[in-house]
């Protein structure tokens, strides 16, 4: 699978331009601009309920190679107004895609490369399937191997991005379990260990929104962390920096209404690797 470290253009939803999570957009944006990446709005996404790219848009396996999975998670069973048309968003981007009937949102697929961290909900948003053929299917689509971890009881979204990410070579960064879960954490380091290496974030503390730090935007060398009020957020910054000294972190400022309804960085944004034009121009931030 493509891993983030090979992405080089992100997409946003014109959406998230919107009051009040403009700041916040333009300074990311403005970021994208001067690193020199590549960087588009989806079309047919002016909608702010549109702003959570990563789980409707399809996963990129290969450089041409997508499979657009069912967007139709449990927390939007009665919410309709947060599912855009993706049929029209990909036509208009000229991008074809594999379908899959199998529901999963984009923010509970975690690329590493040969394999890919998901949380075990996957089996409660698909009885229709037998476990091993779920992950045989999974596997298959994604040409790597699926490693499941426990989906967090406190989180009402069962993502994996708001608990581990992929840091290459073997490794993931686990977000503070050790911090006010030691069970979870029990749990979560016996299904990873036996496949990667393990950094754990530690800051001694627990907030409601110490997931958001780790629900990064990472594309190529570069990592862009959600900046929130208090002490934490220089603290997760540190942390997060140390783990990745390949790349170069920034944080972003005015996160505080995007993390509020109930995603970050990673999941307002989707991020792919494309070929580049050979000379890039400027854009405007979107209006």
């Amino acid at each position: 699978m493509i891993t983030n470290f090979e992405t080089n253009k992100v997409f946003i939803a014109k959406g998230l331009a919107s009051k009040p999570y403009l700041e916040a957009t333009a300074h990311l944006l403005g970021y994208l601009h001067h690193y020199g990446f590549e960087w588009s709005v989806l079309p047919d996404t002016d909608s702010p309920f549109y702003i959570w790219a990563r789980d409707y848009m399809p996963i990129q396996v290969s450089k041409d190679k997508f499979v657009r999975f069912n967007y139709s998670p449990d927390y939007l069973k009665d919410s309709p107004e947060y599912k855009p048309d993706t049929s029209t968003i990909l036509s208009t981007l000229g991008l074809q895609v594999i379908d899959s009937d199998i529901i999963i949102d984009g923010g509970n697929i975690i690329s590493c490369g040969d394999k890919v961290i998901m949380t075990d909900k996957i089996f409660r948003e698909n009885p229709h399937y037998d476990h091993d053929v779920l992950i045989n299917t999974l596997s298959q689509l994604l040409e790597a191997i699926v490693v499941l971890i426990p989906e967090d009881r406190y989180d009402e979204y069962g993502h994996a991005d708001g608990m581990v990410r992929f840091m290459g070579n073997g490794r993931v960064l686990l977000n503070n379990y050790r911090d006010f879960d030691k069970a979870m954490r029990k749990k979560l380091l016996a299904a990873l260990t036996p496949h990667f290496d393990i950094t754990e974030l530690h800051y001694r503390v627990y907030t409601n929104n110490s997931w958001a730090y780790i629900n990064f935007l990472h594309v190529g060398q570069h990592i862009f962390v959600p900046m929130l009020k208090g002490k934490l957020a220089e603290i997760a910054f540190r942390q997060i920096a140390e783990a990745y000294p390949q790349c170069k972190c920034h944080q972003i400022w005015d996160c505080e209404y995007i993390v509020r309804e109930g995603g970050a960085l990673n999941c307002s944004t989707w991020n792919i690797l494309v070929d580049l034009p050979k000379k890039e121009k400027s854009k405007e931030l979107p209006k």
